[in-house]
């Protein structure tokens, strides 16, 4: 859900606005990650439930998608006045520049990883700070941590082959 706006792909673009179009209409969106921005919360692969929201529905800590430049963002709140927003991947160093209530998607209701359905977390734990410390610093153990999650993730599909939904 991130990359380089400089290589934004036109069929990349197309896909973001009609995910975006699909969630304001129908009211909820499921959308599979592509970016390391979340990490350790969200990790590339998974399906993120989500569902349309109002900024003054919102609060610190939660997790929201937003669009900006033809991209999709998910990153988490930091601070929020009702109506605007600023808001930080969790592996990223600063904080994005503020999310006003028209780039605003919706929130994250659920992730599904490894056949589980997780709430989403308004605070990372003591070792997900440490990882995402870590990405943050340095690329090379965002690669590194991503690989083994990534080894990690295959074994586990490669025993069982079922779903599930964090929908209700």
């Amino acid at each position: 859900m991130t990359g380089s706006s400089l290589t934004l792909d036109p069929a990349h673009a197309l896909r973001c606005e009609v995910a975006g179009e699909v969630l304001r209409s129908s009211g909820r969106l499921r959308l599979k990650v592509t970016g390391w921005s979340m990490l350790p919360a969200i990790w590339p692969g998974d399906i993120l439930e989500l569902e349309r929201a109002k900024g003054g529905e919102l609060s610190k800590g939660q997790i929201i998608l937003f669009s900006r430049d033809r991209r999709l963002f998910v990153h988490r709140i930091l601070k929020t006045d009702g109506s605007t927003m600023v808001t930080r991947g969790d592996s990223m160093p600063h904080p994005d520049p503020v999310v006003t209530g028209k780039e605003l998607l919706g929130r994250v209701t659920g992730i599904e990883r490894d056949e589980r359905c997780i709430p989403p977390s308004t605070r990372l734990s003591f070792w997900q700070r440490v990882v995402a410390g870590l990405v943050r610093c340095s690329l090379f153990a965002a690669r590194v941590i991503v690989g083994i999650h990534s080894l990690a993730e295959r074994k586990a599909s490669s025993r069982t082959g079922s779903r599930v939904s964090c929908l209700n």
